[in-house]
């Protein structure tokens, strides 16, 4: 299975500046898949250590953070030989030890010539929940469910990935059928790693529906095992509630939709856990776009997202006879799917940052709104046939961005005032000229 993240890290091997990194990202996204892979494929030798349970990596980094002793007690557990250039030490689940994530600023001072990979499933949390590191001495890199476009290649169709990635919107265009009905599978089967590669193996979606299951079970179970106990019934009730808040009209976020009478500061230590976990993405509201938008960020009202679109539609229990009902499946409840789908696309650009806008009236809502650092960009989604962009033409006119996106299934077109980009090819938005 390709993962596009591997490339930033053969980049990362080859910086001169090269740090320890972590990679964060949710259970069950590949974290693990993918150092081992780039082990394999990158370097001569791979030391791979997991914190989990691990009384002797406990013990060793208990006594001190000497970079040499370390190395030596490494080389021991493993029983090979760590050269710098030619070796990658993995530390998985390094939030088990808090001291192995102290000692990668050591590493970094004293012996930087050695490659340091870290990851774990609960790694946001151990992070934001005051785990001594220091900043500056470490690099980073987030890990998503796989796109759309690493869908395409996981199951065996990398020349249309490929397609999209050099934007020959004439030849996507003639093709739009195999893109659509890939698109529909995408929707049902998501980007967790073990959904997609079930479903590449045997296209069986009662199995895949099972794995998506197993998944959503093992994250409530990492509530009750690892989060406070006093929020774990706050947690469950939060993000069993994201299906039924995505299927209203605005999709803002509304926490008496949890339980009568609920109050924000009720749920503000759950719902922090929940994004440190990167079980959400939490899309906050600005009202005036100008950049940067975090500087006009409305904290009351957001939008909230879970991390896959497969794993959205299981919760929801979406059977799976709408993909063969035309294309109702991008207009199921409210176009929430279709939404989740374009949020979890732009999650895996780099360096865009994502709101949504509303004006003060609440008369005009724009889906998306995307600060790329230069401009921003407004994104209106729309899974039905109709077409008219009421809001995007009243913002338009407000603000006379100098460019506009309407993601849909009709074909890319560029017209005066806007792009229409299929919802296919939204991937794509950051290098749409």
């Amino acid at each position: 299975m390709y993962r596009i993240a591997i490339e930033k890290l053969f980049k990362w091997k080859e910086s001169k500046y090269r740090k320890p990194l972590i990679i964060e990202g949710a259970r069950q996204v590949g974290k693990t898949w993918l150092m081992k892979e780039f082990g394999k494929v990158a370097y001569k030798e791979t030391v791979y250590i997991n914190f989990d349970s691990n009384s002797e990596m406990t013990d060793l980094f208990s006594i001190d953070l000497n970079v040499e002793r370390l190395l030596l007690g490494l080389e021991l557990y493993s029983g090979k030989k760590i050269c710098p250039e030619d070796t990658l030490i993995i530390f998985d689940e390094v939030q088990e030890v808090p001291k192995a994530l102290s000692s990668l600023k050591y590493f970094y001072e004293n012996a930087p010539q050695y490659h340091i990979m870290c990851a774990g499933s609960l790694l946001g949390i151990a992070l934001h929940g005051g785990t001594s590191f220091p900043v500056g001495k470490v690099d980073f890199l987030k890990l998503y469910p796989l796109s759309y476009k690493e869908f395409l290649m996981a199951t065996g169709q990398e020349r249309f990935a490929q397609l999209l990635s050099e934007q020959d919107f004439s030849m996507v265009s003639t093709f739009k059928q195999t893109f659509i009905e890939n698109l529909k599978y995408y929707f049902f089967v998501g980007g967790m790693p073990e959904a997609v590669s079930r479903f590449s193996e045997n296209k069986d979606f009662n199995e895949v529906r099972e794995i998506q299951k197993r998944i959503l079970a093992a994250y409530e179970q990492d509530f009750s095992k690892h989060a406070p106990i006093e929020i774990v019934p706050k947690l469950r009730m939060l993000w069993n509630s994201i299906p039924s808040q995505l299927a209203k009209e605005n999709k803002k976020f509304i926490y008496g939709l949890i339980r009568e009478g609920s109050r924000a500061k009720d749920y503000e230590a759950a719902l922090m856990w929940l994004v440190d976990c990167g079980l959400v993405h939490k899309v906050s509201r600005v009202t005036t776009p100008n950049l940067p938008l975090k500087a006009y960020e409305d904290l009351k009202a957001f939008k909230l997202f879970i991390l896959d679109v497969g794993l959205l539609g299981c919760m929801a229990g979406l059977n799976q006879s709408v993909l063969l009902n035309g294309n109702h499946l991008f207009i199921e409840f409210k176009g929430a799917l279709t939404e989740q789908y374009v949020l979890q696309q732009l999650c895996t650009q780099d360096s865009l940052n994502v709101y949504y806008y509303t004006n003060e009236r609440g008369t005009c809502e724009i889906d998306f709104l995307i600060d790329n650092g230069e401009m921003v960009v407004p994104l209106e989604v729309k899974a039905e046939i109709n077409l008219r962009a009421k809001s995007l033409k009243t913002y338009v006119e407000k603000y006379n961005p100098k460019q506009s996106v309407r993601s849909s299934m009709s074909d890319y077109k560029k017209e005066d005032w806007l792009i229409n980009l299929p919802l296919y090819a939204v991937e794509e938005i950051g290098n749409i000229k």
